[in-house]
């Protein structure tokens, strides 16, 4: 891609759902309709370090320098293109050539830059796509914002203080498209999914709201019950 795509415009302000459910919905599609359609939300070890590094890395100036680089804390994001809404916890600016149409240009500043945004994340270094989706998300929104193109971005993990890159390409776009509009379609549904439990439940913040152990046996005994009285009704038709 080497320059910014026209972007027609599809969805309202009254559309946007949140970058960050789109993590959710890759994660597990009860949780993200858990958070937008019941609106559920518990906090564990796991979403409280994220909150406290998402407010460390907004800081409390939206703009930084740090010699040549532009830092932007806290950038709202918008996608009227997908309907997403969000705030970035980092965008660095790098200056780049002029020659370079895919940079964008920054009000008050000269020139062309390379646009990069960054994700504050807990724990360890992980290859998690959630994450990936949702830090390629806010690309989608910057280029579409900025009339650039956005090749890549990081996400900094804090147990290990390390940046992961992530490379914009193809494939990671494609996902990113179809958690956007699997969000859509979930909450215009206005149907929470049935509990499934997985290992990754045991780490969900939502745990103890969705109980999938729980909940996943009670179906079960539903459809035993079921299955059981329509069996006695076939059997005294005979």
């Amino acid at each position: 891609m080497d320059t910014a795509e026209k972007v027609p415009r599809q969805f309202s302000e009254s559309d946007l759902l949140p970058i960050s459910r789109l993590a959710d919905i890759e994660f597990c599609e009860r949780r993200a309709a858990l958070h937008l359609i019941e609106m559920a939300w518990e906090d564990n070890v796991h979403t409280a370090g994220g909150t406290i590094m998402h407010d460390r890395a907004h800081g409390d100036e939206a703009l930084e320098k740090r010699g040549v680089t532009v830092i932007l804390r806290g950038l709202l994001l918008r996608s009227l293109r997908y309907g997403l809404a969000g705030k970035a916890d980092v965008v660095e600016l790098h200056r780049t050539d002029d020659s370079d149409v895919s940079g964008a240009f920054i009000h008050g500043h000269q020139g062309r830059w390379r646009v990069y945004p960054v994700e504050y994340k807990p724990g360890r270094l992980q290859q998690q796509m959630s994450f990936q989706i949702q830090l390629c998300a806010q690309a989608l929104c910057l280029e579409e914002m900025m009339g650039c193109v956005v090749p890549e971005g990081a996400i900094y993990y804090g147990k290990p203080h390390r940046r992961l890159a992530i490379v914009f390409d193809e494939t990671l776009r494609a996902k990113t498209r179809e958690a956007a509009r699997r969000l859509h379609e979930l909450v215009a549904s206005g149907k929470t999914p049935q509990a499934r439990y997985e290992k990754k439940c045991d780490s969900c913040s939502l745990l103890e709201v969705c109980m999938p152990k729980v909940s996943g046996a009670r179906r079960s005994v539903q459809r035993y019950v079921a299955d059981a009285l329509a069996w006695h009704c076939d059997e005294s038709r005979k």
